[in-house]
């Protein structure tokens, strides 16, 4: 019978960038992923930080060939969606790249503040401030303004939101906003419009009624989000003709306007068979805008694009053991694993999400088919079903096994509650940053032990 290495590059094609297999066991971006867990153990979250940097570097060349491709007159901006992930490392690591900023809550301002304070940014970046916003959130807004950030672009999500600014912000040139569109949603979506932004036939009216005639305020930006992501099908295309149709009309009576906001959206390698086309799809993007307003007889507008998952969540995995085996019928081969995907990798239980899942050891071993358990007692904790599959494959062995899931870097140490409390009282695992040193050797930093019971304890409030 073939191996489980012959198997996967007979279904897939294997190995693929970033995976190679040296003497039976899997390498990631050269990373010895069997010597990192025989050092840190497992459950084991890492994060490689390089390539972060290489995906919004890749995002900017390509942007910056369509822009020069098509003769297209405006520039780009890439800002990083706070929200995908917050944490320091993986916002320094972002800015080393000329970036901006998108931000979507209240404390990501005292965040901005604070990497400002330690020279990681400075006041002159922009900063796009989406989200439906609390007063505390406005009123962070307004201090920084205040305090020199003059970048800072609050978006309106809705028409009351610009009174309190129109109140408390006083400064020597007009403030720039930001307009959002509420975007239409997808014909087989429960709601038809989003439940963010304003109208869009409401758009320029109230531009007209609010802000027109107010020397302190100018609506520089208009921004949209189409919930479906990026992708090249007649939905997307269509949702993006009336956005950029609309920039035009609004153009013609605000000069000030000169830039548009195309959200996030950008897919990541989330299945062993992705085969997005980014340059195209870049390419596309940029091409169309062009036409739309040559159409319509306007300045191509600069563009911003707010990726997140794009551009975290290919840089991080998460390493398990498989502490048991179950036979429990005719068909049903259960592993056991040593974590949880309800608690380390929620949108797997609540969006289905895929990951690329691979063995870390035993390639030569036969394969077999399996269902994948978490530890936790919920009856939802489970895999089951790759992108590519139906089903899952792992090496058939009674040797001790390790597995890992990749590109997992978006949204699930946030979702999930870094430190916190677990669904079953499972600890956070282990928490490894991967460096590379200007001699291309690895530098590792343990971010986070693996939670003890005394902090649990404590957050229950069972101890002081």
């Amino acid at each position: 019978m073939q191996s489980y290495q012959e198997f996967l590059d007979l279904s897939v094609g294997f190995p693929q960038d970033g995976f190679e297999i040296i003497e039976d066991e899997l390498y990631f971006h050269d990373l010895n992923l069997m010597e990192m867990i025989e050092t840190y153990g497992t459950p084991l979250r890492f994060t490689y930080l390089p390539i972060i940097s290489k995906k919004i570097q890749q995002a900017k060349l390509l942007f910056q060939q369509a822009i020069i491709k098509n003769n297209y007159r405006g520039t780009y901006k890439y800002c990083y969606c706070t929200k995908s992930s917050h944490f320091k490392h993986i916002v320094e690591e972002a800015l080393k790249n000329e970036i901006h900023l998108e931000t979507s809550s209240a404390f990501d301002m005292p965040m901005i503040d604070a990497l400002e304070k330690k020279g990681a940014l400075s006041k002159d970046m922009t900063v796009i401030c989406n989200g439906f916003k609390t007063y505390q959130y406005k009123t962070y807004i307004i201090d920084m303004l205040h305090d020199g950030f003059k970048n800072i672009i609050p978006v309106l999500d809705n028409k009351e939101e610009f009174n309190l600014y129109d109140d408390e912000i006083e400064m020597d040139t007009p403030c720039n906003l930001g307009i959002r569109i509420a975007a239409e949603e997808q014909p087989d979506s429960q709601f038809y419009t989003s439940r963010l932004g304003i109208r869009m036939e409401d758009v320029i009216d109230f531009y007209h009624n609010k802000i027109e005639d107010n020397p302190n305020f100018q609506v520089k930006l208009l921004h949209f989000f189409i919930n479906s992501g990026i992708s090249d099908t007649p939905y997307y295309w269509n949702e993006l003709e009336k956005y950029v149709t609309l920039y035009c009309k609004f153009k013609k009576v605000n000069p000030h306007l000169d830039t548009l906001d195309i959200g996030g959206g950008m897919p990541f390698k989330d299945s062993l068979v992705f085969d997005f086309d980014y340059e195209y799809m870049i390419n596309e993007i940029v091409s169309r805008i062009k036409e739309i307003c040559a159409e319509h007889d306007t300045m191509e507008p600069d563009i911003i694009t707010e990726f997140g998952k794009y551009t975290v969540a290919e840089a991080s995995g998460i390493l398990y053991k498989v502490l048991g085996r179950k036979q429990q019928n005719d068909r049903e081969r259960w592993l056991m694993l040593d974590g949880s995907f309800i608690t380390n990798l929620p949108d797997v239980w609540a969006l289905n999400q895929k990951y690329i899942l691979l063995p870390v050891n035993n390639w030569d071993s036969e394969y077999e088919r399996v269902n994948l358990g978490g530890i936790t007692c919920d009856g939802q904790d489970y895999y089951n079903q790759e992108a590519h599959m139906n089903s899952v494959f792992m090496p058939k062995t009674r040797k001790v096994q390790y597995l890992g899931f990749f590109n997992t870097g978006a949204y699930q140490e946030v979702l999930s509650g870094y430190g916190g409390i677990h669904h079953c009282l499972l600890p956070s695992p282990k928490h490894v940053i991967i460096r590379r040193n200007r001699d291309e050797t690895f530098n590792f930093e343990v971010f986070g032990e693996e939670q003890n019971s005394k902090q649990v304890l404590k957050i229950l409030g069972y101890t002081t």
